[in-house]
């Protein structure tokens, strides 16, 4: 299939990685930033643009990876050349595109990702959405020459999705951070808590969250967490944060032993 991809930020550089491994042909790369597209264009053998008067109408398939607040006024301006839009959005509803066009849909891939870091795409899942049945079996047939898990997901659950993403994955990150500040505060490495990390995130793959919960909350240890906040008294937002996280792990109702 010829692929124009819009975007050339994290998605769409690992989306227009995956779709030339399987044999694609990127027909263009769009950015705003010439040289980011460019980096990306070279990458996989398309032509850089960084103005959408210069699209080239030989192509299949628009795929929008860019700002959500972009989409809209981007698929505006592609929808005159009558090819299939989609968008890889987690958190914007299949009408942003509709608005425009009939033929369009949802490309969404739950993953996070980094340029600097290879994604074995055949593990993420891709969930699909379309205007209509066609062009749905169409994205499905597209997505699964990149991946192994291909899932009919409409907007209103899309958005749970992302939701649900952004809780497991991006404020998990944010602790990090934050766990990695305080260690360093007292001159202690991150390196000590990565295995600690790594086997949290192993326990979920074969279990349910709640019933692998550890921790000082879990066991109702006041004398611990109140130690804790005693360390956390020079940063009352992290105090309030901690108090905050402990109550709900509390509220669960589990014991060390995962029983309600």
């Amino acid at each position: 299939m010829r692929i124009t991809i819009i975007g050339s930020g994290n998605v769409a550089t690992h989306l227009a990685a995956a779709f030339k491994n399987a044999g694609h042909r990127i027909v263009q790369v769009y950015s705003r930033d010439m040289q980011n597209a460019a980096l990306l264009a070279y990458h996989v053998k398309a032509e850089p643009i960084d103005n959408l008067s210069q699209i080239d109408s030989e192509t299949d398939i628009f795929i929008i990876s860019i700002k959500d607040d972009a989409i809209g006024l981007v698929a505006e301006q592609l929808a005159p050349y009558q090819k299939l839009m989609v968008h890889t959005s987690g958190a914007t509803d299949l009408y942003a595109l509709l608005a425009f066009s009939d033929n369009v849909g949802v490309f969404y891939p739950l993953q996070t990702f980094s340029k600097a870091k290879d994604v074995n795409f055949r593990t993420v899942p891709l969930c699909i959405e379309a205007a209509d049945q066609a062009i749905a079996k169409g994205l499905k047939e597209l997505a699964h020459t990149i991946s192994n898990s291909v899932n009919d997901i409409d907007s209103p659950q899309r958005k749970t999705l992302h939701l649900a993403a952004v809780l497991a994955c991006n404020f998990p990150n944010y602790l990090y951070s934050i766990a990695q500040q305080i260690l360093a505060k007292h001159d202690l490495s991150f390196d000590l808590i990565r295995p600690l990390i790594l086997e949290t995130a192993e326990k979920v793959q074969n279990s349910l969250p709640a019933s692998v919960q550890t921790g000082p909350a879990v066991r109702n240890d006041e004398t611990t967490m109140n130690n804790h906040l005693q360390l956390l008294q020079d940063n009352p937002d992290l105090q309030q944060l901690y108090t905050l996280l402990s109550q709900g792990i509390i509220k669960m109702g589990i014991n060390p032993h995962g029983d309600k």
